[in-house]
């Protein structure tokens, strides 16, 4: 018996690929969607809409410095404006990053900031209550931040420090700067 488990967890000890992939993979089939739609709604009108974001990005982003100016988003400063939208583009390359396996490891660092970023506007400026927010050693596993969202975390941070996996373009770029050698 403890042969058989010593010859299981070396074969596992060998597949240093599978780890990095599923993650890829479970964010792709989970995650990848729920950011762009998120980012979405937050583009405005026409062609300069990835720019010029549309009125309900700012009252997602901060609704209380959108609160303070009268609910007019024009109000707030280049800060805000410029905020907004790296956070918008972040929100569509950083998962499509993770997702073709391109800067896999900042990618995810990346997506690991904005989670923070996005838990931290969720509790503070959109003032969810505790049982959305939730609590860490409870017997309810699903609050929709601090349990979900450390799932999410712990995600990301496989590939922070197992990369990309050998199915991913990280991998391929790899190759070929060994090939150019």
């Amino acid at each position: 018996m403890i042969r058989t488990y010593t010859r299981l967890t070396t074969a596992l000890d060998r597949a240093d690929w599978l780890l990095p992939t599923l993650a890829r993979m479970v964010f792709v089939g989970v995650l990848l969607l729920y950011f762009w739609v998120s980012a979405l709604t937050k583009l405005g009108e026409g062609a300069g809409g990835l720019i010029w974001l549309s009125d309900t990005a700012y009252m997602q982003i901060f609704p209380k410095a959108v609160e303070a100016a009268g609910y007019d988003a024009a109000q707030l400063g280049w800060g805000y404006r410029l905020a907004a939208v790296l956070g918008t583009w972040a929100e569509f390359l950083l998962p499509l990053c993770i997702a073709i396996g391109l800067m896999t490891r900042l990618s995810a660092l990346g997506m690991i900031v904005f989670v923070a970023v996005q838990s931290y506007v969720d509790i503070y400026g959109h003032d969810v209550g505790a049982k959305t927010t939730g609590a860490w050693f409870d017997h309810i596993s699903n609050a929709a931040i601090v349990d979900q969202r450390a799932l999410w975390v712990l995600l990301l941070m496989i590939l922070v420090v197992k990369g990309a996996g050998p199915l991913s373009l990280d991998a391929a770029l790899r190759s070929a700067r060994r090939a150019e050698m």
